[in-house]
């Protein structure tokens, strides 16, 4: 039995990410406050997206190591928990996602299967055959379900035993897994998925099972930028993360402007007596717009540009993403002529050509980081 005397106690710093349900967080800080004879605890509330305020007057709560921090982006809570990690002092920490999602007591399951057989990590598992998942539709169940399996091709083989590589209810040992937090890349599509896949299976990791209830959090809508930011880290590890994140976002979208600029200008022949050179200038503007305006809202979240930024930022795009039409047109032609006379390959690299100036000016020009 694990010593109740103050001496013997663990340093525990626990994350609790937040979102709007406010009344739940009460009920989950008083359940951890529980566990204060068996750890020497520090809580770090992050508030995302909104501004919480009121702990101080809760009687209950008072004088308890307890930060909040308000308004955390959702883009950057992945660089959050990095950075917090890394700074706290405590020896272990602990990481809720959802917060009243999960079952406060699997706090000191995971903490002694940490201990007792020396692990690195502990994930706890919403799919372990002795999980429980209460109040959550079939539909989000399925999705989760789906990108967790997903997910698990991007791992290495020594974690084949991890039945949900995106939890987000974690204890693990500091001092073992600075190094490898340090290394994880700040816009992330989910921190444990990115530490697992960065570790490169040289970690001993442990599982427990999870009893969820959906229910305490109504924000069960996984978001489009949630979904685009997990495709985008699946192709980053396939691609043995050689390939930037935001460059396959950059392209997969720039070839969703082909598409709509084929689309418009076949579409407008069709109904009009204008000619191909009357509509593709506009086809080409509305392919082009379309393209930022969707980089805008996920490639570049993190940068987002609003209000008069907005313009100014669909103005610079357009400026540089007119030189490559001319460049394309040049490259392409010198390609064929002087170098390989095939008209495949000639297209190709006048478009690889262009596609390195339109994301490397883009993200220098337009979204640059403030």
């Amino acid at each position: 039995m694990r010593s109740t005397k103050k001496k013997d106690k663990p340093n525990i710093t626990i994350l609790l990410i937040k979102n709007e349900k406010f009344e739940n967080l009460y009920i989950l800080l008083n359940k951890i406050n529980n566990f204060k004879k068996l750890f020497d605890i520090e809580i770090i509330i992050l508030s995302l997206d909104t501004e919480f305020a009121g702990i101080e007057g809760n009687s209950s709560l008072k004088n308890k190591k307890i930060k909040l921090i308000n308004k955390v982006k959702k883009s950057e809570v992945s660089n959050s928990i990095k950075k917090l990690i890394i700074e706290s002092s405590s020896e272990f920490i602990a990481v809720i996602e959802d917060d009243c999602q999960y079952d406060p007591n699997s706090l000191i399951t995971a903490f002694d299967k940490l201990i007792e057989n020396n692990l690195d990590l502990v994930l706890g598992s919403r799919f372990n055959y002795s999980s429980e998942i209460k109040g959550l539709n079939k539909k989000r169940k399925k999705i989760s379900k789906i990108t967790n399996k997903l997910g698990k091709y991007c791992l290495s083989n020594k974690y084949s035993h991890i039945t949900d590589c995106m939890t987000g209810f974690f204890v693990l040992r500091k001092t073992v897994c600075k190094r490898l937090i340090n290394k994880i890349e700040i816009d992330g599509f989910n921190f444990i998925f990115e530490f697992l896949a960065m570790s490169k299976g040289n970690l001993s990791i442990g599982e427990i099972p999870l009893i969820v209830d959906a229910n305490l959090n109504d924000k069960t809508i996984i978001e489009l930028p949630i979904l685009w930011n997990f495709v985008i880290s699946i192709l980053h590890n396939l691609s043995f993360k050689l390939l930037p994140r935001r460059a396959i976002s950059f392209g997969l979208i720039g070839i969703s402007g082909i598409i709509i600029q084929l689309s418009i200008t076949y579409f407008l022949m069709s109904i009009t007596n204008l000619d191909f050179e009357q509509v593709i200038l506009f086809s080409i503007l509305v392919s082009a717009t379309s393209n930022f305006l969707i980089n805008n809202s996920l490639t570049f979240r993190s940068n987002k540009l609003s209000g008069n930024l907005l313009l100014i930022g669909l103005i610079r795009f357009l400026l540089i993403t007119s030189i490559p039409l001319i460049t394309n047109f040049a490259l392409s032609t010198a390609f064929y002529t002087y170098i390989l006379g095939n008209v495949f390959w000639a297209q190709i690299f006048g478009i690889a050509i262009c596609f390195i100036w339109n994301y490397t000016a883009s993200t220098k020009f337009v979204w640059k980081k403030t």
